[in-house]
């Protein structure tokens, strides 16, 4: 539908008449000059008044006409466009992915290559990412120490693109899920929204921090935060044989869900990870109504535009 973003700026239009009037001209003074020889005199007294009178009626139309634009450049004309609504969840969803040392373990597998843990977590988890349209989504990665990737945000695909570029070793090589628990927790507790919800992603043991992640669990539930646990890796601590390495605490992470109101995932293969993510999207879903929006395709530029081309005109045919 074609608007215009300021009517009231077509007011002005009639200005030039309104200061024609109000102000008086100033009398000009002109002085007759002699004419030399009889020739000069001949042409002069030939030369046709007509086109005089209406070189400056075509002076004076281009002149309104660059007013005229230029008002109704002011008067910002737009069109408002259709755009889909932006659905918000109204939900604050945090994304902690662990990257510690055994993330390199390459015990996956993904259209028939083998792969890391890594590579299957960022492949799977950043198209998780996209499909959370109308969430607020942020990123934390732990290993030794815990941090904030991205804040929370509607720009989902900017968190895709972080989990993407994940590398091990940028927050240490332990495995730190207390502090990664925490500093989401810490993030949320400031939160306006109607639901707040963690998904947490280790492959390892809780093996650095002073906290103990059941605690932090507790915390978690006393805030009305709902962690799901996602448990990474084809072997878990309670099945594996003593001092073997790489290994999941399966029980710590499914105590953590248990605790906070959650879901607890166990996770062996790369299907499995696909699993969980579709189980995820289920549990917590994105239908919602949307944020209204008016979207605006502003056209000043053109009668903008327009009466600089003339404004040159004008000159040029001054310079004349």
């Amino acid at each position: 539908m074609f608007e215009l973003a300021d009517p009231w700026a077509l007011l002005l239009l009639p200005l030039p008449l309104v200061m024609v009037r109000l102000i008086k001209p100033r009398p000009v003074f002109e002085r007759a000059f002699p004419v030399p020889d009889r020739f000069g005199g001949m042409l002069l007294a030939a030369s046709p008044q007509v086109n005089a009178a209406n070189h400056r009626l075509a002076d004076r139309l281009i002149l309104w006409a660059i007013w005229a634009l230029t008002v109704f450049a002011l008067s910002g004309p737009r069109e408002l466009q259709p755009v889909s609504a932006l659905k918000v969840s109204g939900r604050d969803l945090a994304i902690v992915l662990d990257l510690s040392g055994s993330m390199v373990r390459d015990d996956f597998h993904l259209d028939g290559r083998q792969i890391t843990r890594l590579e299957a977590v960022t492949s799977v988890g950043s198209e998780f990412a996209r499909r959370r349209a109308g969430d607020r989504v942020a990123l934390i990665v732990f290993g030794s120490e815990a941090y904030f990737a991205t804040p929370f945000t509607f720009d989902t695909e900017a968190v895709a693109r972080r989990i993407e570029e994940a590398m091990i070793g940028i927050s240490g090589r332990a495995t730190n899920i207390s502090d990664g628990l925490g500093l989401a927790l810490k993030r949320l507790a400031d939160s306006q929204a109607a639901s707040r919800v963690v998904i947490l992603l280790s492959d390892g043991v809780n093996n650095a921090g002073a906290t103990n992640p059941r605690g932090v669990a507790e915390l978690a539930a006393e805030m009305g935060v709902r962690v799901h646990t996602i448990a990474l890796g084809p072997k878990d601590l309670q099945s594996a044989e003593v001092g073997e390495r790489g290994v999941v605490d399966a029980a710590t992470l499914r105590a953590i869900a248990e605790v906070s109101g959650g879901e607890a995932f166990r996770v062996k293969t790369t299907d499995d990870l696909i699993d969980v993510t579709q189980a995820l999207d289920r549990l917590e879903a994105t239908d919602s109504a949307g944020l209204t929006a008016e979207v605006h395709k502003s056209y000043w530029i053109w009668p903008a535009a327009m009466a600089a081309a003339l404004a040159l005109i004008a000159a040029w045919r001054q310079a004349e």
